[in-house]
């Protein structure tokens, strides 16, 4: 029989010798970027992927990161990656922040091209590169994944139809996992932040319209930054491994639940 997972691979040798690894997808902004920043700051050693290349190298250039463009949807991308992060001693942790949410339409007008989008991207990438870096993970022993999602994921809105189906779908993949890995001492964190301000998403939402952006977080006094959720991300992978913490909502303290956000002026 065969399978399309990858098979075992040796545990991460830089780890061994106390050198935290990592891959961080997503990297090229927003709270991927932060993220890259927040653990090379702490002396990670970390793979930084995204799709776009010249931002990397950027990314790279300042923080010591090592770049890899690459489509975590697309099999020969996320091959090449595991074999040029094995061929570099392994990691001990993948942190998954790719992903992304486009349209707001309702599902009465919903666009199949956005929908297709949102599911590739946050769901069936996901699981590809996951699914690549489990032997690797397992093999070390002690091994760390982390999935950021969204409380999009928990709780569902007019207009969000798509990205509440894609984020549910990966919360829902997030928690078959914990019980997968469980025994393969593999921990599964998942965090799911609320409003945050970062310079794309809201833009990749409406369609590059920058007013529209804008007013999403407009009289909202302090929106979470993609820095205060990278500093929760680093938090949960640096606590020491028997350490699991499995759901992390954050949101600014103005967003009191999914239709209660304080807006002033």
């Amino acid at each position: 029989m065969t399978s399309d997972a990858p098979q075992p691979t040796p545990a991460p040798a830089d780890s061994e010798r106390g050198v935290r690894s990592a891959v961080v997808t997503g990297a090229s902004t927003g709270i991927g970027e932060a993220t890259v920043r927040a653990l090379a700051a702490q002396g990670w050693r970390v793979f930084a992927v995204a799709r776009r290349a010249e931002r990397l190298e950027r990314l790279a250039e300042e923080t010591g990161a090592i770049a890899f463009p690459a489509d975590i949807a697309e099999d020969d991308d996320v091959a090449r990656l595991a074999a040029e992060v094995e061929s570099r001693g392994g990691i001990d942790t993948l942190v998954n922040i790719a992903g992304g949410a486009r349209g707001t339409e309702w599902v009465a007008e919903a666009k199949t091209e956005d929908w297709e989008w949102m599911l590739r991207v946050n769901v069936v990438g996901t699981m590809k590169i996951t699914r690549a870096f489990l032997p690797m993970l397992r093999a070390y022993g002690r091994g760390t994944v982390l999935n950021l999602t969204s409380v999009a994921g928990l709780v569902s809105y007019e207009g969000g139809g798509g990205y509440n189906a894609a984020k549910f779908a990966e919360h829902g993949m997030t928690r078959a996992l914990r019980l997968e890995e469980a025994e393969h001492n593999v921990r599964v964190i998942e965090v799911m932040p609320g409003l945050v301000k970062t310079d794309e998403f809201s833009l990749m939402r409406l369609g590059g319209n920058a007013e529209a952006a804008e007013k999403v977080y407009q009289g909202v006094a302090e929106p979470l930054t993609a820095e205060d959720v990278a500093d929760v991300i680093r938090y949960a992978v640096t606590v020491p491994h028997h350490v699991n913490l499995d759901d992390i909502v954050i949101r600014p303290v103005a967003q009191a639940a999914a239709h209660k956000l304080i807006r002033r002026g």
